[in-house]
């Protein structure tokens, strides 16, 4: 694998040497300084061009970076279409360098500076930048919930519980197994949280909640990685009574230091879940 230096030089030589590209922005983990660099971190990559339609017309500059092995072009796809603006490529190389480059126009650069904080502009030919751009990933920090916001969360939870016991109770176990991942989706908002009243809102936990093990007790940590278990009926049972403990002990704990009211709705829920246990698990 090329290392970083070499890469990113392949990377700004041939803006340079293209008069189409005016400008090079860079995104993701790898302008984040609160993120140990490793050789899995894309190359998030934005060129800013006068003309787009250039580059889409023909794939075979793209070879420029090396010799690709697999590429995705989500504004070309129809089953998983694009979500951002601009034309981008998903690319893997033959080194196995990893990079996500995108094309955007001149004038969407001042969309593409306030849509994230977390990243910088690496080369920028005419001077259109009157400051330096200096990434943060500040908007990614865990947040403090308002009473409301801890409400809907308990509120989505619990009534995903439902979801998950009658998929269950039918023995439909893929329909369980998809609302146990929604419903331990809102576990995850709630221990990050914690995460939060712990050690202060003041960092992220990650994409995916990829970091929050540094910010939970070891026992909580096993605990929520055993509720993954599903692969039989009464694993997923198991999975979602332990998902509904570790829930109700870190939303009482969080609620308690806030000020804010747990839910009485638990108690009728769990009674749900577990008459449906009795008769069909």
């Amino acid at each position: 694998m090329r290392t970083p230096e070499e890469f990113m030089k392949t990377i700004l030589d041939f803006a340079r040497k293209n008069e189409n590209i005016r400008m090079v922005g860079m995104e993701g983990s790898r302008v984040n300084s609160n993120i140990p660099e490793d050789s899995f971190q894309d190359y998030d990559i934005t060129y800013f061009v006068r003309d787009r339609e250039v580059f889409i017309r023909d794939d075979r500059w793209i070879s420029a970076f090396g010799r690709i092995i697999m590429m995705q072009k989500p504004e070309d796809m129809e089953l998983f279409p694009a979500e951002e603006e601009g034309y981008s490529y998903l690319i893997l190389f033959d080194d196995y360098t990893k990079m996500d480059l995108t094309l955007l126009e001149l004038n969407q650069l001042e969309g593409y500076l306030k849509e994230d904080g977390l990243r910088t502009v690496l080369l920028d030919k005419d001077s259109r930048l009157e400051r330096e751009i200096i990434p943060t990933d500040q908007e990614y920090h865990i947040k403090k919930p308002s009473a409301r916001s801890f409400d809907d969360c308990c509120n989505e939870f619990w009534n995903l519980a439902l979801y998950v016991a009658k998929g269950l109770g039918r023995k439909e176990i893929l329909y369980a197994i998809d609302h146990l991942h929604l419903m331990r989706m809102e576990l995850l908002r709630m221990l990050s949280w914690k995460a939060g009243l712990d050690y202060g809102f003041t960092f992220s936990v990650g994409k995916n909640y990829k970091f929050l093990d540094k910010y939970l007790p070891e026992t909580l940590w096993k605990e929520l990685l055993h509720t993954y278990r599903e692969d039989s009926y009464e694993h997923v049972w198991e999975a979602m009574f332990l998902c509904h403990e570790l829930f109700r002990n870190t939303a009482y704990e969080c609620a308690g230091a806030w000020g804010y009211e747990y839910p009485p709705y638990d108690k009728n829920v769990s009674g749900f879940v577990r008459h449906c246990y009795e008769k069909f698990g």
